[in-house]
């Protein structure tokens, strides 16, 4: 029980720490908190500082899902931890403890708690971010529909209660930060892939 709780608390620690603004400092770049769209993520990285910062932001944001999810297999816990252990990540980047609790959109965690939870998975959300960002050209509807799309993934890949759930939870909290770009792009006002804005 002790092992199943530090794992979910480490999880949501190692999510806390928040890339964009780590890498900005790093590189001695404005906080991407205050400038642009204000969110720490990759996408207002790169439109604030270019593709080195967005890169190493992206990177670090789906490492710190990846990594405490595959933790959490080496010690061979319940899928249900395993779970708890991915939406805890998750959560910590969206809501990080060492940042004030205002943290990113979680695109990116995603991603990496998918393919630490099943590499199947975080294959296919890859593919269908690819998918729609090439069609539409629009970086948050392509996050959002392979977030609408993953819970069916898993399904359909494996099929397991805690997963399905947990992954269905994610995506929801998902929809729900993206409220401002879902008005955006209903109104026509969001920005399109190789605008020179994204």
């Amino acid at each position: 029980m002790l092992l199943n709780i530090s794992l979910v608390i480490f999880a949501y620690l190692c999510g806390s720490v928040s890339s964009a603004v780590v890498v900005c400092k790093l590189m001695r770049l404005d906080d991407p908190r205050v400038h642009g769209s204000k969110n720490p993520g990759a996408t207002n990285v790169l439109r604030l500082h270019g593709k080195k910062a967005a890169i190493l932001t992206l990177t670090g944001d789906m490492l710190k899902g990846l990594f405490p999810v595959l933790v959490a297999h080496t010690f061979n816990t319940p899928g249900l931890i395993i779970a708890l252990t991915a939406l805890a990540a998750f959560c910590g980047h969206l809501f990080p403890v060492f940042f004030g609790f205002r943290g990113g959109k979680g695109v990116s965690t995603l991603t990496g708690v998918l393919f630490g939870m099943y590499w199947v998975l975080g294959l296919a959300f890859v593919l269908t971010w690819l998918a729609v960002a090439g069609l539409f050209r629009y970086s948050s509807l392509a996050g959002l529909l392979a977030a609408a799309s993953a819970p069916f993934y898993a399904l359909v890949l494996s099929p397991s209660p805690p997963y399905v759930a947990a992954i269905s939870c994610m995506a929801a909290i998902l929809f729900w930060r993206h409220r401002s770009n879902i008005r955006n792009l209903i109104a026509g006002k969001e920005d399109k892939i190789g605008t020179g804005k994204v």
